[in-house]
């Protein structure tokens, strides 16, 4: 998967209703991992928690707690001896009680994440190492143009089902041109270049 993707991803899985039984691996999945992984978490062959959550070897590990403990139960997972076991090789911790959330990068100096849980999506970029993408400082800091390419091709997508024609190839330069002024719009828009405020919108 890539930025993109997974950034859909995470803003859908946002969006629907919290479950907390399932958000570690909804969570996971939303990073690419594949079935027969999330099998074997589920299942516990290869969940290596020691308090009750889930622990992907080499990535994370996962605790969704009561309402209200999000801040004690980030506090035992860094203190698991199963976090701190070297084999286990966590990279994050993860806590969450559906209404707000905390994470820790345990590998780099990063500072935690601490945020309402609708609002995490925001912070994909901290996480894009589960994914194996090496995040350099500017994709973490481009997490708004990454969001905002995910929401640009929806739009092509969705004008090209109600208009097939528009991607023929002799109409593709027009369609391109189309989404070239519709950034330009966006953008000018925002940094108030047009003279009045909403005015394209």
């Amino acid at each position: 998967m890539n930025a993109v993707e997974i950034e859909e991803a995470i803003s859908t899985l946002a969006e629907q209703p919290f479950e907390a039984d399932e958000f570690p691996f909804a969570f996971l999945e939303a990073f690419g991992n594949k079935a027969t992984t999330i099998k074997r978490l589920r299942s516990g062959t290869s969940n290596k928690s020691d308090i009750g959550g889930i622990l992907q070897t080499g990535n994370i590990h996962i605790k969704v707690c009561d309402e209200g403990k999000v801040p004690e139960t980030i506090r035992a997972l860094r203190d698991s001896p199963a976090t701190r076991n070297a084999r286990n090789r966590v990279k994050f911790i993860l806590a969450t009680d559906g209404i707000t959330l905390e994470a820790e990068d345990l590998v780099s100096d990063l500072p935690p994440i601490a945020c309402e849980y609708a609002a995490f999506p925001e912070h994909f970029g901290f996480f894009l190492p589960l994914a194996g993408i090496t995040t350099v400082r500017q994709i973490r800091e481009s997490a708004f143009d990454i969001k905002a390419t995910g929401r640009l091709n929806r739009l092509y997508v969705e004008l090209l089902k109600d208009n097939p024609e528009w991607g023929a190839a002799d109409r593709r330069h027009e369609m391109n041109h189309f989404m070239a002024r519709l950034i330009f719009c966006f953008f000018a828009e925002d940094t108030d270049i047009f003279l009045e405020a909403g005015l394209f919108t």
